[in-house]
């Protein structure tokens, strides 16, 4: 083992094995079912703002969105703007009520609203869905971020991860995953922006440029292997050589014979002198110029739907994920609640600076990770390749463990909304229920995480908020501001929105979207539903509670009271779990 990996292994080992220390502290104050579900509803703002932050910030955050910036440029940005904008929407329309409506779960809140046992069920299938998603690409990156690390196989990094969080998660639930998650804000914080700014030194001090009409070049001989079948474009061809399967024959160290689009397949090597124009994506932008132009979309057919979609998706997404909400139940008012959500915004986008400049960074100093697709690695890859010896050692070994951190937070706050549903909702709603729903929910996500197509770790949570967006979000708005919402709108909406953007996002993980008997719209909405799937769930709840308007609860005034009116005057009380 080198140096290097052998520092790398030290930071993620001190990563986890901090995790764990943290965990089992805040475990020690668990001890009901309320601390193991919502943290007894006691954790102030900037405490629950940290933890919020650090659980959100996920796989997605700390590697996909460098990752997407540096292969598609300005039409990514749409990712991290909408991530953290989603907040504003969550502070403007639901944190406080939420709050206020003193439910312990999302099923608990429908159920709240809605006097309807079948509508809480459905809403608890929909969270447990949405939550065994987005667990798929925790445990995907972990896998992907070890196995690129230090050369494990993939399944270690999902088996080690996984076990890690059940631990935590089942040792002190909510009370034990708060402190764990505002320590890990400012672990990946300083693993992504220590790194970030140490770049932009070097890249001041090498002036390269940025945006000419150029296509990327790598600066000294490079070796890329190619793990799976690719499509590229090639722009120049001097200095590419190919051994492997090229457009369906087999080469051996053969030239490209002219510019354009080509075939590689699985286990291909491509070798690059020094200098030479690296092939791209087929999609991606070629030259420096389209990099930084909009409209470009990532990659495909219907650029502009593609970034509406993404808007979408990503803006109202937020107001659905489980993991997100249940974090305004822990805070003792509503009050409390909407100053949580603004100091979240603030903590969002300080981050999310950072992940922008590594993804500039990422097409000047590793453009060879533009060829396989495997963008997410640029995070992971960067510090070495642009600053040589020991500091390049320690900045990689840095992010490694915030990398790590980032899969450990969101999965464990992922865990608990499942926990939480399964136990309240299928098993009796003890702590012992508790802990056997966590073992359940975090073992199935590994399982099928080493199963899935690998995608870009942005795009693939992007699909999930999708879901999050036409199933949650439209019972949360409607739920909380308009009265004309019934238990049979409600269910109905939950189905059709969750049937059609989670049946596009498991044929968009499986690999369906890349068939080639799938092209334009079909492949395109497969890819990007929310601009769909988004309306037809806010359509179809309000049409059927139109034509079903005698199912409104009786008790809607007060119900409503409780939501909108401040603690103050005496409207609320607590719902103990069942």
């Amino acid at each position: 083992m080198s140096g290097a990996d052998a520092l790398t292994g030290v930071a993620l080992l001190l990563a986890a094995g901090v995790t764990l220390v943290i965990g089992a502290y805040g475990g020690r104050f668990a001890r009901t079912t309320s601390d193991f579900l919502v943290a007894s509803r006691a954790v102030g703002s900037r405490w629950n703002a940290a933890a919020i932050s650090g659980e959100y910030l996920s796989a997605a955050s700390f590697l996909g969105v460098a990752g997407l910036v540096a292969k598609y440029g300005a039409d990514a940005l749409w990712y991290p703007v909408g991530f953290t904008a989603g907040y504003l929407g969550l502070l403007l329309f639901v944190a406080a009520p939420l709050r206020r409506s003193g439910a312990y779960t999302v099923p608990d809140f429908t159920e709240f609203r809605l006097s309807s046992r079948p509508a809480r069920l459905t809403a608890m299938c929909v969270v447990v869905c949405v939550c065994v998603l987005y667990l798929i690409p925790q445990f995907q990156g972990a896998g992907l971020t070890l196995n690129i690390l230090l050369g494990v196989p993939i399944w270690v990094g999902a088996v080690a991860v996984g076990l890690i969080v059940v631990v935590n998660v089942v040792g002190g639930g909510m009370r034990s995953i708060t402190f764990v998650q505002a320590f890990q804000y400012w672990l990946k914080l300083t693993a992504i922006g220590v790194p970030a700014l140490a770049l932009v030194v070097v890249f001041l001090g090498d002036r390269q440029p940025v945006g000419e009409a150029a296509p990327p070049r790598v600066d000294q001989a490079t070796t890329v292997d190619v793990t799976t079948p690719t499509v590229v474009t090639v722009t120049e061809t001097d200095g590419v050589r190919v051994t492997g399967v090229l457009d369906g024959e087999t080469v051996a160290d053969a030239a490209i014979p002219r510019p354009g689009t080509y075939t590689l397949g699985e286990g291909t090597v491509i070798h690059l002198d020094a200098d030479a124009a690296t092939p791209v994506v087929a999609g991606a932008p070629t030259t420096g110029s389209s990099w930084i132009s909009t409209g470009g979309g990532l990659g495909g057919a219907h650029p502009l739907y593609q970034v509406y979609s993404i808007i979408i998706a990503t803006f109202l997404g937020t107001m659905g994920l489980p993991h997100v909400l249940v974090r305004f139940y822990t805070n003792p008012d509503g009050r409390t609640a909407r100053r949580t959500a603004l100091t979240v915004i603030a903590l969002l986008g300080l981050f999310y600076l950072f992940p922008l400049l590594l993804g500039v960074f990422a097409r000047l100093y590793v453009p060879q990770l533009l060829i396989t697709g495997t963008a997410d690695a640029a995070v992971l890859l960067l510090p070495s390749a642009a600053i040589s010896g020991f500091a390049g050692q320690f900045l990689g070994a840095l992010v490694a463990a915030g990398a790590i951190a980032a899969f450990l937070a969101t999965s464990s706050g992922l865990l608990v909304s499942v926990a939480g549903a399964l136990s309240t909702d299928v098993l009796s709603g003890r702590i012992r229920d508790f802990r056997v729903a966590a073992v359940i929910g975090g073992v199935i996500p590994v399982i099928l995480s080493l199963a899935a197509t690998s995608l870009e770790l942005s795009r693939t949570v992007g699909l999930v908020f999708a879901v999050a967006a036409s199933t949650l979000c439209p019972l949360l708005v409607l739920g909380i501001w308009w009265r004309g919402l019934t238990p049979a709108g409600a269910i109905t909406g939950l189905v059709v929105g969750g049937v059609s953007s989670g049946l596009a996002t498991s044929l968009a993980i499986a690999g369906v979207i890349d068939d080639e008997a799938l092209g334009g719209w079909p492949a395109v909405i497969i890819g990007y539903p929310a601009a769909v799937t988004v309306p037809l769930a806010f359509a179809t709840m309000v049409a059927v509670s139109l034509a079903t308007r005698r199912g409104v609860p009786r008790d809607l005034a007060r119900t409503f009271a409780r939501m909108h009116v401040p603690e103050r005057v005496g409207m609320g009380v607590e719902r103990l779990p069942e």
